[in-house]
């Protein structure tokens, strides 16, 4: 087996060049596809090749008579297993029941690490088993950045010392991390280092001053968690598997074989979610990939079978890109109860949390009032008192449910180790169970050597996915953007966010995007102002099998977990644009916006609004008529509400440009219903509020108090003519 080393931030190969340049030959291409494909004459074995319709991989999976290996589940374990089958030459199908990543591989802390807290437990505890797991997760780190450059880089995170810190600990502090430097060994990203009071405040300027002696910076990888996860099932793809998103698993197949006594499990009744019709996926192994899901499909083989599953709630949310530098992340190690916090730049905001507190199976699980208060409480503890933590800037939310193996010895999940665990059942059903994002890829070679040994599969070749470029990846360099700009007439953020997302299939993005009209740029309208979005990527979301304006929202772009009101702004215009390309009747597109609606609501966070306490008004009745006048000048309609049109002319009278970005800001700032203007009675809470000195230096308000002195100002009679 080939794998990658990471020796002073440059990608060498060792084991020989096979891993990253298979498949090139054109005959092992053709092998790998799969009989109705290849029927279809779409060749998706060559990564410039458009990807064949989900129509086309339905057809497969209804018409292959049967399949080597039918994987249920499509988060990022099930894509690996799907991608480590494929390429050893084995006919694979895949099967999702919302759409890929749609659980918990989207809504991880994106982080790629090896697990220096398990490196913690593996050295007081003297446990091996945990020395493995991180060694493990370090090799696949430096693999996993290695293949997809694109989507994954190296951040430094801060570990912030404070005086209270007994004097001894800073020496065993650092001694932990330069072991995990250590364990890293080629594959080190980049030496951790201690550094004083004075040069951590450089690095992090938001920390508490207070008490702050020094840090400690350590590296491990970042990523996009939902691209990567799309990445490595369009990879599989392009190798020849089925896959399709959106089919649902409603029972399994069984048969009797000759040399068991008991019936084996030999595929899936399954139901198109999009379509309603049903048909069966037979397979001579069938594995179970569904994460926090597990024991659902497990009981459907074995209704007596015991649950290995305790599903595990963790709570993010997300602030404006001030709460932290753009390049440097921070871990707290201990909050008020044992559990680690962590805050992160990521796509130009920045993810708090999170929580680990054991919860109830939901498809679409919910962040409680509680968990987001207790994340602002938190972080609050360790940034500067410039920077006021309010609850108006959580810009999205959102929880995810981890799939933790349970350990009978602890009740506790914020304990439990995050391996993976590989059972057999007696009907031949194999299930990976566990483990974490950055180990995806070692757990997928895990089952598919069970599943191997256990059904008798016979591949062509042994794994091939240590090196193997994932979809975008190969050709990639951090200067991509720069020929988008050149050659296509990008503005260049939004080049750079198109070369992130989608390596060098960027052009590919671009040559479904309209000219904007405009001398600069060319081409790429965005989808909201603030964002760099287009429009084509709504287009070429439906490419890679967006089937609803959730999909695009939260998994093909990422605008549903930075801010949810941006999001909810932008539903109209991608339904427009999705039902044009999917035919939608106006019944559905209907149903499709009200679906997007309740997932941001529920989902990302944006009805926990609701619960945010409202200032009170305090003025007489006097005073309310004059803010209420003030407020019918500034309007000049009787619209009842303060949108960003009447704000622009209103800057536009005091002699002010601002962009839309600024406007958006300023209205989201005291718009406490979302509806992306000020109502009468959020205007007078905001007044109030200054007034009191319930809040101070709001940028709103300022602007407001200096049109209402404009308004008011008589103009002298020396500057106007004498009187004349």
């Amino acid at each position: 087996m080939s794998y990658i080393r990471i020796l002073g931030g440059t990608a060498a190969v060792s084991g020989g060049l096979y891993a990253f340049y298979r498949f090139r030959d054109k005959k092992q291409q053709n092998s790998l596809l799969s009989p109705v494909i290849a029927a279809e004459k779409t060749v998706v074995g060559q990564p410039n090749n458009p990807l064949p319709s989900r129509s086309v991989h339905i057809n497969a999976l209804k018409n292959t008579p049967e399949f080597d290996v039918l994987v249920i589940g499509g988060g990022a374990s099930g894509c690996g297993v799907a991608l480590d089958a494929v390429t050893r030459g084995l006919s694979t199908a895949l099967v999702e029941r919302d759409d890929f990543a749609s659980g918990t591989s989207s809504r991880s802390t994106k982080l790629i690490h090896g697990g220096v807290r398990y490196l913690q437990k593996a050295i007081m505890q003297l446990d091996r088993e945990q020395y493995r797991l991180v060694k493990e997760a370090l090799h696949e780190r430096a693999n996993l950045l290695a293949i997809a450059p694109h989507l994954s880089a190296p951040l430094p995170i801060m570990l912030p010392v404070y005086r209270q810190v007994i004097w001894w600990q800073l020496p065993y502090f650092w001694a932990g991390i330069k072991m995990y430097d250590l364990v890293s060994g080629r594959q080190l990203l980049k030496s951790s280092y201690v550094v004083g009071k004075k040069k951590a405040l450089e690095l992090f300027p938001m920390l508490k001053k207070d008490k702050l002696c020094g840090a400690i910076i350590y590296y491990d990888g970042q990523h996009d968690d939902a691209r990567m996860n799309l990445a490595i099932a369009l990879t599989a793809v392009r190798h020849g598997a089925s896959v399709a998103n959106h089919v649902e698993v409603l029972s399994l197949l069984k048969r009797k074989e000759e040399d068991k006594e008991d019936e084996v499990v030999c595929g899936a009744h399954v139901r198109d979610v999009i379509t309603g019709e049903e048909f069966d996926v037979r397979a001579k192994c069938v594995v179970n990939a569904t994460g926090p899901f597990t024991d659902a499909i497990r009981k459907m083989d074995d209704p007596t079978e015991r649950n290995i599953c305790q599903p595990s709630s963790g709570v993010h949310i997300v602030l404006p890109e001030y709460y932290s530098p753009k390049d440097m992340g921070l871990l707290d190690p201990a909050t008020s109860d044992g559990r680690v916090i962590f805050f992160l730049p990521w796509e130009g905001k920045t993810i708090a949390g999170t929580t680990d507190s054991p919860t109830e199976l939901s498809p679409n699980p919910a962040p409680k009032e509680a968990e987001i208060q207790f994340i602002l409480s938190e972080i609050k503890h360790y940034l500067t008192e410039d920077l006021e933590v309010r609850r108006g800037d959580v810009q999205a939310a959102w929880s995810g449910i981890r799939p933790l193996v349970i350990d009978p010895n602890s009740k506790s999940t914020a304990s439990i180790a995050r391996n993976h665990l590989i059972l057999v059942s007696k009907s031949g059903l194999v299930t990976i169970a566990g483990g974490k994002w950055t180990t995806y890829r070692s757990m997928a070679t895990d089952t598919m050597e069970a599943a191997i040994k256990a059904r008798g599969l016979q591949p062509a070749r042994n794994c091939q996915t240590d090196g193997l470029f994932l979809e975008g990846g190969e050709g990639y360099t951090s200067n991509y953007f720069i020929r988008l700009v050149q050659d296509y007439g990008l503005d260049v953020e939004v080049a750079k966010h198109l070369a992130h997302s989608y390596g060098t299939k960027a052009p590919e993005v671009i040559k479904l995007a309209k000219v904007t009209g405009s001398r600069w740029p060319v081409l790429g309208k965005r989808l909201v102002d603030e964002f760099p979005y287009i429009e084509a990527e709504i287009r070429y979301g439906v490419q890679e099998y967006a089937c609803t304006i959730v999909d695009f929202l939260a998994r093909r772009t990422r605008l549903a977990f930075l801010n949810a009101q941006a999001a909810a702004d932008a539903i109209p215009k991608i339904a427009d644009i999705m039902a044009k390309e999917l035919n939608w009747s106006k019944a559905k597109k209907e149903a499709e916006i009200q679906e997007a609606r309740t997932f941001l609501d529920t989902g990302m966070g944006l009805d926990v609004h609701e619960h945010v306490r409202r200032v009170e008004v305090n003025f007489n009745d006097e005073e309310v008529k004059q803010y209420e006048k003030m407020f019918q000048k500034i309007t000049k309609t009787k619209r009842g509400c303060l949108n960003s049109f009447d704000l622009r002319n209103m800057l536009k009278e005091m002699g002010e440009e601002v962009s839309d970005k600024q406007l958006h800001e300023l209205i989201a700032e005291v718009d406490i219903n979302k509806n992306s203007c000020v109502e009468l009675d959020e205007f007078l809470q905001l007044m109030s509020a200054l007034k009191t000195g319930a809040v101070a230096n709001n940028r709103f308000a300022v602007i407001i108090d200096r049109h209402h002195k404009h308004l008011t100002e008589q103009i002298p009679v020396d500057r106007s003519g004498g009187g004349v």
